[in-house]
């Protein structure tokens, strides 16, 4: 076997091709051959089957298997024989198997690819609604990978114990997307009467946000206008606060996300430090930094570490925390050299750099792996 193209990837993901724009659409589309990338099942009152759809990137098909809700047998059996016609159908002779997720071992540990990479990207036992059983799956799955990267050094450094092919992979950002924000880009409708400081938020609205920092924000400084953008995922919207100057524009497409981060004055982090937090490494900072906005975060482990210490990023524990922060940040000719800093810390930062160095670790374990098997048959 070749450590070359002809192997297919067959990527099982927790997230949907279609719902936030981030590391594993950025990856998997950087594959030079076929990605299979296979979401989670949705009931439907209809047979089993699979959808298939190419991606806006073509080497990209967005598997989405579709169960007959009163169907029989259990749900992990009929997705593996789904998947199992899937690779028939395809002719996916020669495959790798690339994990976000350890639940899908339920229906896919019965394949035989030629290496497994899993793709840590967070501590998923920690988030809202995490099955039971997922921490069991895992170390099978740090059991079976060949290789393993992590979302961020603090994730390494909690995982390195499990594995001894593992490394570091924190969040890079695409420049010449993000940096079209620092050239004044003409504010879309639903933001343009907002008026300034603008603070903003782009992500997931779920229990890593912390909704009383926001609340106490919005009340101290009611001069101050707060955008908030994204789905609000697992929590309860009506558990948001509600204020004259909060603003929730709802999901906006990655293509978006440059039209309106160019327009706030200042980007925040306000993430509750709980442990659905606690090794997250947010793809967001190196983005507004690459748009040329200050940043203001909480106590983030991979933020303070990567960013903080450099002086690139404010931290702030609480409200009043960030409205000091946001003093300065707004304070005439504050910025000094900070944006030359913050280019050279980006300098070497980009998807195509970490795609290349991860492709280049698991040709390396493929070919280790395929001479491991020569000696032991030729002995």
């Amino acid at each position: 076997m070749n450590n070359d193209v002809s192997l297919d990837l067959i990527c099982f993901s927790h997230l949907r091709w279609n719902f936030v724009y981030q590391r594993p659409q950025h990856l998997m589309s950087r594959y030079p051959g076929r990605v299979f990338f296979i979401e989670e099942p949705v009931f439907a009152d209809t047979a089993d089957w699979i959808n298939v759809h190419y991606a806006a990137t073509e080497n990209v098909r967005v598997i989405t298997p579709r169960l007959d809700s009163a169907g029989q047998g259990s749900v992990e059996e009929r997705l593996a024989k789904l998947i199992d016609n899937l690779v028939e159908t395809e002719s996916i002779k020669n495959y790798m198997l690339w994990y976000y997720s350890p639940m899908a071992l339920k229906y896919s540990r019965h394949l035989d690819p030629e290496l497994v990479i899993y793709d840590c990207m967070d501590e998923l036992s920690a988030f809202k609604f995490a099955p039971p059983e997922l921490l069991h799956l895992e170390k099978e799955l740090f059991a079976k990978a060949d290789v393993v990267f992590t979302g961020g050094n603090s994730l390494f450094n909690a995982k390195k114990k499990f594995h001894d092919n593992l490394f570091a992979f924190p969040s890079s950002i695409d420049k010449a997307h993000f940096v079209r924000a620092r050239h004044g880009l003409a504010d879309p409708p639903d933001q343009e009467n907002i008026p300034h400081p603008r603070l903003g938020f782009y992500g997931v609205l779920d229990e890593r946000l912390d909704v009383n920092l926001v609340d106490e924000l919005a009340r101290l400084r009611p001069d101050w206008q707060i955008v908030l953008i994204g789905p609000v995922v697992k929590i309860d919207p009506s558990s948001l606060p509600k204020h004259q100057n909060i603003h929730y524009l709802g999901p906006k497409s990655y293509d978006e996300l440059p039209v309106y981060l160019s327009g706030w004055d200042i980007a925040i982090m306000p993430f509750a430090m709980n442990e659905s937090t606690t090794f997250i490494s947010p793809t967001k900072t190196p983005e507004y930094l690459c748009a040329g906005k200050q940043v203001i975060s909480t106590p983030i482990a991979d933020v303070v570490n990567d960013y903080a210490k450099e002086g690139l990023v404010y931290i702030g524990r609480n409200a009043g925390e960030f409205i000091l922060a946001a003093k300065e940040i707004l304070r005439p000719g504050n910025k000094g050299d900070w944006l030359q800093r913050v280019d050279s810390k980006l300098a070497h930062n980009s998807w195509n750099a970490t795609w290349e160095q991860m492709y280049a670790l698991m040709m390396s374990t493929l070919v280790k792996n395929q001479q491991g098997k020569k000696n032991i048959a030729e002995k």
